[in-house]
């Protein structure tokens, strides 16, 4: 009896069977070919996206230093201007002019100074330079700013240099 189920079991499937098994090896090819279609589709998608990527941070300041160059423009302006008693105060104007439209610039950016005159000393913010002895702030707080911190968002991009008041002796 073995041997009879061993025989027909080696025999091709013939009639409805064969045609059940044509159909599935059918379905297996067109989900193999999918898959294979979506693969490459993913792969394109990943290489896109890297080079997107590589671009935005390659080109992601265009815009900025674009309104940037034109305060450089103003500034190479006043630079190449004569300046003389009857035009000091108009010079003056133009440069003043010209630094707020920086100063709005960097805020149009979302960079901001972190005001620290006066303020008490953080050293995520600040560096300290030295100390001085004043009544003018309170000890450890901030006497006298020489470079200002500046954050872009949340993040402190540029801590400052300052010197710290402490107690007269």
């Amino acid at each position: 009896m073995s041997e009879e189920n061993n025989s027909q079991n080696s025999n091709p499937p013939s009639g409805e069977g064969a045609s059940e098994i044509q159909k599935l090896q059918e379905q297996a090819e067109k989900f193999k070919n999918d898959f294979l279609y979506l693969r490459a589709e993913f792969e394109n998608y990943k290489r896109n996206a890297i080079k997107e990527r590589a671009e935005l941070t390659k080109y992601g300041g265009e815009r900025f230093i674009r309104e940037l160059l034109e305060v450089v423009d103003n500034f190479e302006r006043a630079l190449s201007t004569n300046v003389g008693p009857e035009n000091f105060s108009t010079f003056k104007q133009g440069i003043e002019m010209t630094a707020q439209e920086l100063r709005s610039l960097l805020q149009r950016n979302a960079v901001q100074e972190i005001p620290s005159q006066g303020a008490p000393f953080d050293p995520a913010v600040h560096e300290a330079l030295g100390a001085e002895p004043t009544n003018e702030v309170p000890p450890g707080h901030i006497a006298r700013v020489f470079k200002k911190p500046y954050k872009l968002h949340d993040k402190v991009i540029r801590t400052g240099q300052v010197i710290v008041a402490k107690k007269p002796e």
